[in-house]
């Protein structure tokens, strides 16, 4: 039987080349039954995060992300798998001013803890673009030898206009990454001068990066924020800065002096560090260490965990129920014409509140 030749076989070409295509397609299925699944399964998430394998956390992060409704339930469901198996870490905050040397730090810092046989995981959050919610995730670029070690994780995620810097999803991340079995997990922040409430109220300890030569050292900080904050680091201490950064923590320590401790019974205090040379690493970790045993002989390391947690827990109460309010068809119907009447000057902004609960 002669082969029939397709509609679809490139110009010039024989009987022969379109009979054999045929016949693998038959043979074989099309394209599309043969495509690989990619869908998720959960059994495998779990006993890949349990394990420590970076790839498949990568991947469970990406789910719990993720703002599609047919992942929320699959993300919850692997959340409440592996929460027996967190809790286990340190949970640091570093902020400070962009330029200040967040991302340096880290990786010294990093590779100091990893050198002590500590698992690290960098939750970095990524400033997004107003316009396209894109972010430049250039963390793992400033953190190379960092990124490369076996022992490390890092996470760039965009802040997606967060307050405080902090993406939305970054408890639940520091939860995944505990359950992995990394000892200390830390979380750099913008550092745009918002509020970094939002960084304190998920973790242990709050570390505050400064740099010198800058005018008035005590111009360059707000006061709310030296309040939230458990240590302040003057980095780049070296070369002919030192002496510069060393009157500089001296200002601060005895600005700290007259504010309110972050953490009951914690004096909050400055040190100064390299983050070129390592000067000063060792002992902001011994700081840390220190800072641990006191807080969870006193009872205050539990008693901070179990009060972020259920703060979250009210926060999420009231997204959800924000969220569900805006979803009413009736409030979609008059939250415009409202709107339009506020900024008119038609209606006080009380009144055109009330009408809009009224329902």
């Amino acid at each position: 039987m002669k082969n029939r030749r397709p509609e679809w076989a490139p110009e010039g070409a024989s009987d022969a080349f379109a009979s054999r295509i045929t016949s693998r397609t038959e043979s074989h299925g099309t394209p599309k039954t043969v495509k690989r699944s990619k869908a998720l399964d959960l059994d495998t998430l779990e006993k890949g995060v349990l394990t420590g394998n970076r790839t498949i956390l990568s991947r469970a992060i990406t789910l719990i992300e993720s703002n599609s409704e047919k992942h929320f339930e699959l993300a919850q469901e692997l959340l409440t798998r592996l929460l027996p198996a967190s809790g286990n870490s340190i949970r640091i905050g570093v902020t400070g001013v962009p330029g200040v040397g967040k991302s340096s730090f880290i990786e010294r810092f990093g590779m100091h803890l990893i050198e002590l046989g500590k698992k690290v995981a960098v939750l970095a959050i990524d400033p997004s673009s107003t316009i396209s919610k894109g972010s430049i995730l250039g963390d793992k670029t400033r953190m190379e030898m960092l990124s490369r070690h076996p022992q490390s994780f890092i996470r760039p995620s965009p802040s997606s206009g967060v307050l405080g810097g902090v993406a939305r999803k970054t408890r639940e991340s520091i939860v995944l990454c505990e359950a992995a079995g990394f000892d200390v997990i830390l979380v750099e922040t913008v550092g745009v001068g918002q509020s970094e409430t939002t960084v304190r109220s998920m973790v242990d300890f709050f570390l505050l990066m400064q740099i010198t030569g800058a005018g008035d050292e005590l111009q360059g900080i707000k006061k709310g924020i030296m309040e939230l904050c458990d240590l302040i680091v003057v980095n780049k201490a070296d070369g002919d800065n030192v002496q510069r950064a060393q009157a500089a923590a001296r200002d601060y320590n005895n600005a700290l002096h007259f504010l309110r401790q972050a953490t009951p019974g914690w004096e909050t205090h400055a040190l100064t560090c390299s983050s070129l040379t390592g000067d000063g690493i060792p002992e902001i970790w011994k700081t840390i260490t220190k800072f641990c045993e006191i807080t969870k002989s006193s009872g205050v390391f539990e008693k901070r965990r179990l009060q972020q947690t259920t703060n979250w827990f009210d926060e999420l109460i009231s997204e959800a129920v924000l969220n569900r309010f805006y979803q009413k068809a009736e409030i979609r119907e008059k939250l415009p014409q409202l709107r339009k009447q506020v900024a008119e000057g038609k209606l006080p902004v009380a009144y055109a509140v009330s009408l809009l609960l009224s329902d």
